[in-house]
């Protein structure tokens, strides 16, 4: 088997799903990128077992066939050459392949087509159209809001519930939680699933802004396509936590702030708040929010003063500064809302715009002092 391909836009395609292969696999042949070619075709697979990548590219050749090529040494040989035709040539008994470049000629060994493990296939119904630049806000928006605790394996990936014109996408680890609300989204579907954060990395990595997605599902996987790419992840069989029972209700006292004046604040409080509870409190009053920490251990202090507008009773709360930065890092509006209700319920933070497509709410539980 022999084919031409662009080596710029071969690369481009292996950086996009080599994210799939696996440090550690469970088979030799997940090392390899399945190269498959019928007509003039080519398709790339990289998997891990849990999440597979296809890509889709032209090229020139003269026969169909399938051959495995070992990832590493692939990704290392194309980075090394600037833009230019290469020409692969595979023999299909030996699995040997050379690769001719304007340089010279590389031989490294493949494997079987074959040996590749059979992926998936999509599933006709259950097919939902979302736009590139709100799935992708919706993954950057949640996935941080993951634990790492495989104890807790539901909450280790990112929750979507689709009920008809909606697609509510959550994510917590029990100390933060975030809620992203896609609206006026045709689906006539009404399905939950919990997608892996790895799937969603590479997917988040993958797609441009300008992208339609189709997103289907059956029992076992999620499916997205969009472009010339298609990511399958195999879901996560849990029962996500009930989220809805932890938002507190009667959140009357309201804080409203420039979201980039607290998250500076918060940067530079944090340097002086105690290492393991990362404990900042924020008191609270009529126009005036003093943003303070202290490390006892080290005798370190700190204290600022910012402006707000406040409507509720005067209060002091405590919340773990990291947390707060990481959500306020994936809000993008000029100004942020913080509902509270009492210094021992969780705080409720929302971007303060209107936007009747998208509803955020990011939930971060309060820091309990003792003493």
């Amino acid at each position: 088997m022999r084919f031409s391909i662009s080596s710029g836009e071969l690369l481009k395609n292996l950086q996009i799903i080599s994210g799939a292969i696996p440090s550690n696999p469970v088979i030799p042949v997940l090392e390899d990128f399945l190269f498959d070619i019928k007509g003039n075709t080519l398709t790339i697979t990289a998997s891990d077992l849990d999440t597979t990548i296809k890509s889709v590219m032209d090229v020139r050749s003269d026969e169909s066939g399938s051959i495995a090529i070992p990832g590493k040494i692939l990704l290392e040989t194309l980075k090394s050459f600037p833009e230019q035709p290469l020409t692969f040539n595979v023999s299909m008994d030996t699995k040997a392949i050379e690769i001719t470049s304007s340089y010279g000629k590389y031989r490294l060994a493949g494997e079987s087509g074959e040996d590749f493990p059979e992926m998936p296939a999509p599933p006709e119904e259950h097919n939902i159209s979302i736009e590139g630049s709100k799935l992708k806000e919706a993954i950057s928006t949640t996935i941080f809001a993951t634990t790492t605790d495989e104890m807790r394996m539901a909450m280790t990936g990112v929750y979507f519930a689709v009920d008809m014109n909606d697609i509510t996408v959550v994510a917590t680890d029990a100390h933060k939680l975030v809620k992203y609300e896609m609206k006026n989204i045709p689906t006539n579907v009404v399905a939950s699933f919990i997608v892996p954060k790895k799937g969603l990395s590479l997917l988040k990595g993958a797609m441009g802004n300008d992208d339609s997605v189709s997103l289907s599902f059956d029992r076992k996987n999620a499916f997205f396509s969009f472009g010339n790419t298609e990511i399958s992840c195999r879901l996560i069989d849990q029962k996500f936590p009930d989220y809805t029972a932890v938002i507190p209700q009667n959140n009357n006292n309201i804080l409203t702030i420039s979201r980039t004046d607290i998250l500076g604040s918060l940067k530079r409080i944090a340097i002086y708040a105690n290492k393991t509870t990362n404990q900042v409190s924020f008191n609270i009053s009529d126009g005036s929010l003093t943003v303070s920490a202290q490390d006892l251990d080290f005798s370190n202090e700190a204290t600022e003063q910012l402006t707000c507008q406040y409507e509720g009773e005067p209060m002091t709360i405590s919340f773990n500064a990291k947390f707060m930065i990481e959500m306020l890092n994936a809000l993008h509006s000029e100004n942020v809302r913080l509902e509270l209700s009492s210094p021992n319920k969780a705080g409720l933070l929302y971007p303060d715009q209107d936007n009747s497509e998208v509803e955020i709410m990011m939930l971060v539980m309060p820091v309990m002092t003792h003493g």
